[in-house]
């Protein structure tokens, strides 16, 4: 890839909100790991072209507040926030790229990707503030890690998976944006959170499960046709 100027303009603003977002709500986390998280997420972006793409890195970013928040309780209304404005930032990417651009397989990747970078973070943080169990944020992190890594091993057999989102893959991330953020709020409210996590203990497995058949059965064939982008 060559440097884009959409992805750099994107990536600069990007950056901009990020360094004003520390420096006005002084969150509960060392400010040189976000903002260092914050230029290296705007290094790779000037490199990604496609309107689209920029709005799907948006999540890339609010991996940093997620994080943040997660590790800490008394943030945790904030962190629902943080995932609610990522899942809007989920249904505007998809609309931009059918109605500006064309859907490309770099696009169709990148998104799961970045999906786990923030589920993933806000997972671990939970895990790591006492408010959701570890095995289960391994799990979550195991659900956009394999496939991730499943892709690479088959792009190195010279076989090119097919990169598009899959109705389990699209299913099981609603189910962990919904769960995790209930959590998040029935742990913010002082309410007993206990069915939600059990709900989540038995729902998230599942899903990734699916999840990883699904991937499996398309991923036997691999795609003929290429895109660009």
């Amino acid at each position: 890839m060559k440097l884009n100027r959409v992805g750099a303009v994107s990536g600069a603003v990007y950056l901009a909100l990020g360094l004003a977002w520390v420096w006005l709500a002084q969150p509960p986390a060392p400010a040189w790991v976000l903002v260092a998280w914050f230029v290296v997420v705007a290094g790779i972006e000037a490199f990604i072209p496609g309107e689209a793409n920029q709005v799907t890195l948006a999540r890339a970013h609010l991996a940093a507040p997620a994080l943040a928040y997660s590790v800490s309780p008394g943030h945790l209304g904030l962190l629902a926030v943080v995932l609610a404005v990522a899942g809007l930032t989920d249904l505007v990417d998809g609309t931009i790229a059918r109605r500006f651009d064309r859907p490309s397989t770099f696009g169709g990747g990148m998104d799961p990707v970045v999906d786990g970078v923030l589920l993933g973070a806000v997972a671990v943080g939970l895990a790591l503030g006492g408010s959701f169990p570890f095995w289960l944020a391994l799990v979550i992190v195991a659900r956009y890690a394999l496939p991730a890594l499943g892709g690479l091993v088959l792009i190195s057999l010279h076989r090119r998976p097919e990169l598009r989102h899959t109705l389990a893959g699209q299913v099981s991330t609603s189910l962990i944006i919904v769960l995790v953020g209930g959590i998040c709020l029935f742990r913010f409210f002082g309410q007993d959170a206990t069915n939600v996590v059990i709900g989540a203990e038995v729902v998230i497995p599942i899903a990734t499960i699916a999840t990883f058949f699904h991937l499996a059965w398309v991923a036997r064939r691999p795609v003929v046709a290429t895109e660009p982008g």
